[in-house]
């Protein structure tokens, strides 16, 4: 089994993100199992929100506590709250970021690091405002081709049918990040 953490803050898609990923998966002949974890529900306040992904069916529903990898969304989380709780020795941490993963070698000493810059894709794409990019479709691109749980084409179908607004925006936005994550650094 794969267990995914996502990070980001309420508004962001962060939920959604870990839905749709979940539905792609599901298509394509694989089970998964998708779900929030809220603190304060209002927009910008940290969320997370899980994932697990298996080739049988999956039987446990507790919140994950040792994910196997960590997607962030804001970037700025990486210094509020301690996302690496848990992660596993080994474990691959994607970050929506400007910056080089070598960058976060310190921070994420011991984990492969992967950036991708998703909030400037989303924003190119009309996705959101330039303060709030909506981030979801990009960093899901970034996802599927750091972790290769599902395809690149599986994705794109599924934004297109699953994103009731800008779905041609959303899905460009997914096969952008899917080409611009950068080569993962190990810390």
């Amino acid at each position: 089994m794969i267990e995914i953490r996502f990070h980001g803050r309420g508004g962001q898609g962060t939920v959604v993100a870990s839905k749709i990923l979940a539905n792609v998966i599901f298509a394509e002949g694989k089970y998964s199992q998708s779900f929030p974890s809220f603190g304060v529900e209002r927009r910008g306040a940290p969320v997370a929100a899980f994932l697990r992904v298996d080739d049988k069916p999956i039987r446990i529903r507790t919140e994950i506590y040792e994910p196997d990898h960590i997607i962030i969304l804001d970037p700025l989380l990486v210094d509020q709250i301690p996302l690496t709780n848990g992660l596993k020795t080994g474990g691959l941490i994607l970050i929506n970021s400007n910056k080089s993963p070598n960058e976060y070698q310190n921070k994420f000493s011991g984990y492969g690091i992967a950036t991708v810059p998703a909030s400037r894709i989303a924003f190119k794409h009309q996705l959101g405002a330039k303060q709030s990019p909506i981030v979801n479709t990009a960093i899901l691109g970034a996802v599927v081709k750091m972790l290769g749980i599902a395809t690149l084409e599986g994705l794109l179908k599924t934004i297109k049918s699953d994103v009731p607004s800008r779905s041609e925006e959303n899905a460009a936005a997914a096969r952008e990040a899917y080409t611009s994550i950068s080569e993962i650094f190990r810390a």
